[in-house]
C-alpha cells in the first residue's frame, strides 16, 4: 500500500474484474507459508537510514540487481548523508542504467560516481552497491569478500549490508561471504540481525485476498516448491474451491482449458534443466549425470579379465582396482573377496553354453556389487572389462 515507485495497488480493478468474471487465476506461491502480509519496502528505507547516520567508513549494500526500489532507497539516504554512490557488478550496472534511462531512479547530478573515483573521496562520503547478496562465486561481493577483486579493497573500517534473505538452498553460499568478511575485519549486518531486507512476495493473508477479489473458475498456484503449490491448493479449497478446480502443474505441463473452465486437453512437454559440457551445449545425457554423480561419492571398482571364448578358458585375472572407493593396500581382504567372488562369477560363466560377453559383463557388476554392499554399506560405480582372446 506504500509503494516507493508508482501507485498502489488498484484493489477496486481487481475485483471489478472479479465480478465480471474470471477464467483462470496463476498465483506465485512463494511465501503461502508466511502468515499476515509482507512489510512494506518502505520499512527498509527506514532501517537504512539507521544504518547510514551510524556509519563511520565506507558502506557496503549487497542487494539484488533488478530490484529498483532498493536501489532508489539506497540513494535516498546516501544524499540524506552527505555521501556519493558508486555501483559494482555487470548486473548491478546494467540494471540501473535501465531503469535510470526510464525514469525510475531519482537522484542528484553529483551524487553517481564511477567505482574508481571512489578513493578520491574519504570513507564516510561513500556508498558502494553491489551485486552478491547470494553469495554467488563470481558475484562483486564474493570477489571483494575472498580479496580477489580488482578495484575495491575491504577494511576493517566498512559496513557491509546484506540487503536480502537467502534463497532456500543458498544458506552456505551467504554464510561463507559472511564469515569472510568477518574475517577481514569488517562489520556485516544482514537480515537475520536487523530489519535489512523484506519480501518481494505475498504472504498467505494477501494470497487469500486476491483469490477473494478475482473470484476465478480454476485456480493455478504456481513459482514454488512442490510444498508450496499443495500449501497454496489447501489454502483455496478452505475458501470453497473444488479439487477438481484447482491444477497443481509440474514444471513442463500444458494445458488447454475452454470458457467454461474446463481442461479440455493437458500434456506434459519435455522441460527443465539444460546441462552444458565443456565440449558441447545439451548432450550430456542424465545417464551420464548419474555415472558422474556415483563417481563423486562412492568411488569405482574395476574388474578386468581374460578369457578364450573358444576353449572357455579364464587366461588372466581377473585383476581389481579401486578408485576413490578404498585404499587397496589396507582393504586387503575386501580386495581379495572382490577377486575370489570375480572368477567364480567367470568360471560359472565358462562352463555354461551362453556366448553373450555383454550377459558375462552385467551377471559380474551385479555380483560384486552385492558382495561390496554387504561388507561396507556402499555402491561404487562397477566397471567389468572383459577381453575376448
Amino acid at each position: 500500500y506504500t509503494p516507493i515507485n508508482g501507485e498502489i495497488m488498484n484493489l477496486q480493478r481487481i475485483a471489478q474484474l472479479g465480478r465480471e468474471g474470471v477464467l483462470l487465476f496463476v498465483c506465485e506461491s512463494t511465501n503461502i507459508e508466511v502468515p499476515g502480509f509482507t512489510k512494506s519496502e518502505r520499512h527498509v528505507g527506514d532501517t537504512m537510514a539507521q544504518m547510514f547516520e551510524g556509519a563511520r567508513g565506507r558502506i557496503f549494500v549487497a542487494t539484488f540487481s533488478s530490484n529498483t526500489s532498493r536501489l532508489q532507497q539506497i540513494f535516498t539516504a546516501a544524499e540524506r548523508h552527505g555521501r556519493k554512490v558508486a555501483l559494482v557488478g555487470r548486473s548491478m550496472l546494467n540494471v540501473f542504467n535501465a531503469a535510470n534511462n526510464l525514469g525510475y531512479i531519482r537522484m542528484k547530478p553529483d551524487t553517481l560516481i564511477d567505482v574508481s573515483e571512489a578513493d578520491n573521496y574519504p570513507p564516510e562520503q561513500i556508498v558502494i552497491i553491489s551485486t552478491g547478496s547470494q553469495g554467488e562465486p563470481m558475484s562483486a561481493l564474493y570477489r571483494m569478500a575472498f580479496s580477489d577483486h580488482s578495484q575495491v579493497e575491504l577494511t576493517p573500517k566498512d559496513l557491509v549490508v546484506l540487503s536480502s534473505h537467502a534463497i532456500p538452498g543458498n544458506e552456505k553460499l551467504v554464510s561463507n561471504v559472511v564469515n569472510s568478511l568477518g574475517e577481514l575485519g569488517a562489520e556485516v549486518i544482514y537480515s537475520d540481525i536487523a530489519d535489512t531486507h523484506v519480501s518481494g512476495h505475498a504472504c498467505a493473508e494477501e494470497l487469500k485476498m486476491m483469490i477473494s477479489l478475482n473470484k476465478p473458475k480454476l485456480f493455478i498456484p504456481v513459482h514454488g516448491e512442490q510444498k508450496h503449490l499443495k500449501k497454496h491448493a489447501a489454502l483455496a479449497s478452505q475458501m470453497g474451491y473444488a479439487n477438481k478446480n484447482i491444477l497443481i502443474p509440474e514444471t513442463g505441463m500444458r494445458y488447454v482449458i475452454n470458457a467454461k473452465g474446463q481442461v479440455e486437453f493437458s500434456e506434459k512437454i519435455p522441460a527443465g534443466v539444460t546441462f552444458i559440457d565443456s565440449s558441447g551445449y545439451g548432450d550430456v545425457q542424465s545417464i551420464v549425470l548419474h555415472d558422474r554423480s556415483r563417481l563423486s561419492s562412492a568411488g569405482m571398482i574395476s574388474v578386468a579379465a581374460a578369457v578364450d571364448m573358444q576353449s572357455r578358458f579364464l587366461l588372466a585375472g581377473p585383476e581389481v582396482v579401486s578408485r576413490g572407493f578404498v585404499y587397496m593396500k589396507e582393504n586387503e581382504a575386501l580386495i581379495a573377496a572382490i577377486e575370489k567372488r570375480s572368477e567364480e562369477v567367470i568360471e560359472e560363466f565358462l562352463r555354461s553354453k551362453n556366448y553373450d560377453i555383454n550377459a558375462l559383463r552385467g551377471r559380474l557388476a551385479d555380483e560384486i556389487s552385492r558382495l561390496i554392499y554387504r561388507q561396507t554399506k556402499r555402491n561404487p560405480m562397477i566397471l567389468p572389462t572383459i577381453m575376448e582372446v
